[in-house]
């Protein structure tokens, strides 16, 4: 035996803990689990509905949904695992055409029997019109929960039950609302409802069972539970993603500036090829910048977007800590020689970031902006409108997320909005900001934008009256 744990399951030797085993004997006909993220959650389901499918007598496929088609994938894989070490008899067939209009796949394994799993990406379409057992994994990181769950629910009509699977997206997530419905208001769709944080897990020996696999240098076998929880405890780019991913505790999407569900809805699937990996790649497209000035404390963000249609795409974020400026600029001007537009927090030691590149780029091309209470609204609002809008696109990536996650919206005695951001190791939301005046940058979808020497700058069109920028005149339409 390996490692430092204390806490030993029972049964050693058995496949399964504890949460795991009482998870899988559950056949009711609707179940939820909350659960920490990397826990084996996804790994005993798969388990189970390889059992529930090759059994004899079973009456009903099975139809998985994951986030995205890596995912899918994955989930296949473990069943073709199981489906081995459990000696069934089960066909890989692969990736297989289900729905040719909509062109929708699935990865498919076939027992003995003639029943099948199909492990499908997270397209809600995907489950109309088919009967069978529902597995729907990470259900909250889908694009639009309610409407899976709307279309998956038919489905079992005629027998075989469905599950839900999923870390937390914020308090105002249709899965937190499935969970508050079982705790508060008498549980009327009468769901099995099952919870295991990253503390249930441990105690139930979770780290022994990590540590049995691990290699023999591996920095986790030194630790026993409680320097485990802390180490993956300080991982975490906050402490309110540790809470929501590790804790079952969803973020409270009411003090929040941008919800989850907003923010998963325009990230990148895990697969997707967004990035550019050179500034040449730029060249000939339509490329607009946002950079938010750091040094030592925060960070200097530069985030890249191309416009492609009415929609904005983020094909680079830098991020930049302790460097002197010199050493930025290296970094951080090959990007910029191919932008259409850059906007640039002109705040701080930003001002002589943005005087020197206002004289290598013009004025035209390079808009420094001085942050201020009116400012930061009016740049903040249409992160949020684009959201919605979908027209936008955004890493998948927790430190992102973070910082979006970050600002908060605050209304002063007098009357005023107020924008804020409390500082973490993460930055400062730098990435928002950064964000921000790139969308900014942007514009009215790329139209042209005129300018005129002012006293200060006038955004027209917004709403937010004359706080824009420092030194031209801007007019900001489209959003």
């Amino acid at each position: 035996m390996k490692g430092n744990a204390t806490c030993i399951p029972a049964n050693p030797g058995g496949l399964f803990l504890p949460y795991q085993e009482r998870w899988i004997v559950d056949r009711s006909r609707l179940k939820l689990m909350e659960k920490a993220r990397q826990i084996g959650l996804s790994w005993s389901t798969a388990y189970a509905a390889d059992e529930r499918t090759a059994e004899q007598g079973a009456r009903f496929d099975q139809w998985i949904s994951s986030r995205d088609d890596l995912q899918a994938r994955l989930v296949i894989e473990d069943c073709k695992m199981f489906a081995k070490v459990l000696d069934l008899a089960a066909q890989d067939l692969g990736e297989i055409v289900i729905d040719p209009d909509k062109k929708i796949s699935a990865y498919v394994l076939h027992f003995a029997n003639g029943k099948r799993i199909h492990s499908m990406s997270s397209n809600p379409d995907a489950q109309a019109g088919k009967r069978g057992g529902r597995i729907l994994d990470e259900f909250a990181l889908h694009p639009d929960p309610r409407k899976l769950w709307s279309i998956a629910y038919p489905g079992i009509t005629w027998g075989g039950n469905m599950e839900v699977i999923s870390t937390h997206r914020g308090s105002g997530n249709f899965f937190n609302q499935l969970i508050r419905e079982i705790r508060e208001h008498g549980n009327p769709k009468k769901i099995s409802l099952h919870r295991v944080t990253l503390q249930d897990a441990l105690d139930q020996g979770f780290l022994w069972k990590l540590q049995q696999s691990l290699p023999a240098d591996h920095e986790v076998l030194a630790m026993d539970e409680v320097a485990y929880f802390d180490f993956i405890r300080s991982g975490c780019a906050d402490e309110e993603s540790f809470q929501q991913e590790y804790m079952c505790v969803p973020a409270d999407d009411a003090s929040a500036f941008l919800e989850y569900d907003l923010i998963a809805g325009c990230e990148y699937g895990s697969q997707d090829q967004w990035e550019f990996d050179s500034p040449e790649e730029c060249k000939g497209k339509h490329i607009y910048i946002g950079i938010d000035i750091g040094r030592k404390k925060d960070l200097t963000v530069l985030w890249v977007l191309e416009l492609l249609g009415d929609t904005l795409y983020t094909r680079k974020v830098i991020e930049l800590r302790n460097m002197s400026k010199p050493d930025q600029e290296k970094v951080l001007w090959p990007w910029l020689d191919y932008m259409s537009r850059t906007c640039q927090d002109y705040t701080g030691i930003g001002i002589g970031w943005g005087d020197d590149a206002q004289k290598r780029y013009g004025e035209y091309r390079y808009e420094n902006v001085t942050f201020t209470g009116r400012v930061k609204e009016a740049l903040a609002y249409p992160v949020r409108g684009k959201m919605e809008d979908k027209k936008l696109r955004i890493p998948y990536r927790p430190e992102v997320r973070a910082d979006l996650r970050a600002v908060t919206k605050e209304t002063t005695v007098a009357g005023n909005i107020r924008f804020t951001a409390e500082r973490s190791e993460n930055g400062h939301a730098d990435r928002f900001w950064a964000l921000a005046l790139a969308i900014h940058a942007a514009g009215s979808g790329g139209a042209p934008i005129e300018f005129q020497s002012t006293g200060a700058t006038r955004a027209t069109s917004t709403g937010y009256g004359d706080y824009l920028g420092g030194g031209t005149r801007r007019d900001v339409t489209g959003y």
